[in-house]
């Protein structure tokens, strides 16, 4: 009988830790510079986005860079822990550490054109119940933008 127990309740465990899916993009909010300097500027920003699996889930240090127009940009990161909950949008605050040589590549599309490449490129921590895996990902989508 213990064996049918253990068997049983083995089974439903591996169910239950079924791969998460992926968060889904929804939008961007509050873009501010936080400091500006000469060759750094820092840009904060809140990325909303969905967690379509039906389970809360972890979520810690992401590091990515981010490209626009496959220029280098800078690099984001994220080093605080924070729950995500299930079937609901979240935001996610964020801080680009801007390389202004990059940005300053990018100016000249950005007046010949309103639309832009965008590219992420990194890594993040989720997890449930203390057990964290890392998680590598990509975004990559065209957005408008305008310069003045």
């Amino acid at each position: 009988m213990k064996i049918w127990t253990l068997s049983g309740l083995l089974v439903v465990l591996l169910l239950s830790c079924a791969a998460p899916k992926a968060f889904e993009y929804r939008d961007v909010r509050n873009v501010k510079l936080d400091k500006i300097g000469f060759d750094k500027t820092t840009l904060n920003m809140e990325l909303v986005y969905f967690n379509p699996n039906k389970f809360g889930l972890e979520l810690r240090n992401v590091d990515a860079d981010v490209y626009i127009d496959n220029h280098y940009l800078g690099k984001m990161n994220l080093d605080t822990s924070m729950h995500i909950p299930k079937n609901k949008e979240f935001v996610l605050p964020s801080k680009i550490a801007i390389d202004l040589k990059g940005l300053y590549k990018n100016a000249l599309n950005l007046m010949i054109s309103n639309e832009v490449l965008v590219s992420v490129k990194g890594t993040t921590k989720v997890g449930k119940a203390g057990i964290f895996k890392t998680v590598p990902f990509t975004y990559e989508a065209r957005h408008q933008m305008k310069l003045f």
